[in-house]
């Protein structure tokens, strides 16, 4: 397997830094610096998170076939029809009807309700958060192989510790992901870039 990660020598030869910190890229070979099949669906996920109106909490999840095709892309919010400005969004109301656990949709079950395949069965699931004992048992019946997850900060809450109880008692895998970066820049002046000069990439629009 060619690792992704350059030495010294290979990056001075692929791109030659300039005084006001851009470089200039070589344009004959291939890019080194992609992101690789799980931080691409990982980012996927991060960046659905983006859209969750959720003021505590957002989480997104992104499916993907054997073909490492996308087929289902989710993130926390109201159910359709729900207004989000109607619906509440906190949850100090632990016993009444002003709580968002009673509402809110998690983001692996809008991923699956929202594929453009058939089914999702054999597939993979990209997803910040761990999923909960409810998502557990819609990943379960959708019939999806493998989770992929970023945190596991709830592993010592009981819906965790449900969830990977079904799992394991249904053969499905659930792996931890290691991101090769910390993070990744979504700079939409990039098309404008010559194809030859990379400019200082600044620290604004982080993910």
């Amino acid at each position: 397997m060619t690792s992704n990660i350059m030495d010294r020598d290979t990056v001075s030869q692929r791109n030659a830094l300039l005084a006001d910190g851009s470089s200039v890229r070589n344009i004959e070979v291939k890019r080194e610096d992609y992101l690789d099949w799980c931080d691409y669906f990982m980012s996927i996920a991060f960046l659905a998170a983006k859209r969750s109106k959720d003021p505590c909490t957002q989480v997104g999840a992104c499916i993907v076939n054997d073909d490492k095709k996308i087929v289902g892309v989710g993130y926390n919010g109201m159910p359709l029809g729900c207004s989000d400005d109607e619906f509440p969004w906190g949850k100090k109301d632990r016993f009444g009807l002003n709580n968002k656990y009673l509402y809110v949709c998690h983001a692996e079950m809008n991923a699956i309700l929202n594929k453009n395949s058939s089914d999702v069965r054999n597939c993979t699931i990209y997803v910040a958060l761990f999923p909960c004992n409810e998502c557990a048992k819609i990943i379960t019946q959708s019939g999806i192989k493998e989770v992929v997850y970023m945190s596991d900060k709830n592993a010592h809450k009981v819906e965790t510790i449900a969830s990977k109880r079904m799992f394991d008692a249904a053969g499905i895998k659930y792996r931890q992901h290691k991101p090769k970066s910390k993070q990744i820049v979504i700079d939409f002046d990039e098309i404008e870039w010559s194809q030859e000069r990379t400019p200082v990439k600044s620290k604004k629009n982080l993910l």
